[in-house]
């Protein structure tokens, strides 16, 4: 069967980037793209040096862009009563200890984060078979077990970034919206990339950092050149 092109994919072949481009000079590309009437999200891929099946280098992290990624997250946390109050106030849509387990348990999951106070882990280990498969099991290396819930919640409710290389090394983010001024999601894409250069396990040996690509939900992959990139303070 033929492959049909739209006419904004025609538009776009024209405009497709094959050298790696400085942060700005990308975005600005990734900008040029005629769009879809929908608010595109703005991703990064990152192509590491990495061997997952080694401890040390299964990479993961969480991080809070300088300039936000232009969406709230829905977050539960357990906790222990006495900061349930602190954490509701900070913005989970839910907080408690064994209550909320069992509500979960009962099948709610209308929920995107979920953080856990190490106190916690022992009565939240009981649903590693329910939030396990989905990505949403409070862990440390991903920053969602902590002893300061209010802030916590408070990050990620705000749009906190998680991330997590896959087999093959690969690293997916999002770093804002194709709305964004190109300012903006060229501070958010140096601030990552510096993130994930911080985040270098100590085993890996040669190049860290192979391949750098930022694209919209829609549109061509823009290769970004890689450099020491000096992250929005």
């Amino acid at each position: 069967m033929p492959v049909r092109f739209t006419k904004r994919q025609k538009a776009n072949e024209s405009l497709k980037v094959s050298e790696p481009q400085p942060v700005e000079q990308a975005v600005a590309s990734l900008k040029k793209f005629k769009a879809p009437k929908f608010d595109q999200t703005v991703n990064v891929c990152m192509h590491l040096n990495l061997d997952t099946k080694q401890a040390d280098q299964a990479l993961r992290g969480a991080v809070s862009l300088p300039k936000g990624i232009g969406k709230t997250k829905r977050v539960v946390a357990f906790c222990p009563s006495d900061v349930a109050k602190k954490a509701m106030e900070a913005g989970a849509i839910k907080a408690g200890g064994e209550e909320l387990v069992a509500e979960i348990e009962k099948g709610f999951m209308d929920f995107d984060v979920a953080v856990a106070s190490p106190d916690m882990m022992r009565v939240v280990s009981k649903l590693g078979k329910v939030l396990g498969p989905k990505g949403l099991m409070p862990s440390p290396k991903a920053g969602t077990v902590t002893t300061n819930i209010p802030e916590a919640v408070k990050e990620y409710s705000a749009g906190k970034v998680e991330y997590r290389a896959d087999a093959g090394g690969n690293i997916h983010a999002i770093i804002g919206k194709m709305s964004f001024p190109a300012e903006n999601l060229a501070a958010n894409l140096a601030y990552f990339i510096t993130s994930i250069e911080k985040a270098r396990p100590s085993t890996v040996k040669g190049q860290y950092i192979k391949k750098i690509t930022i694209s919209g939900s829609m549109s061509p992959g823009v290769p970004v050149q890689y450099v020491q990139v000096e992250a929005e303070k």
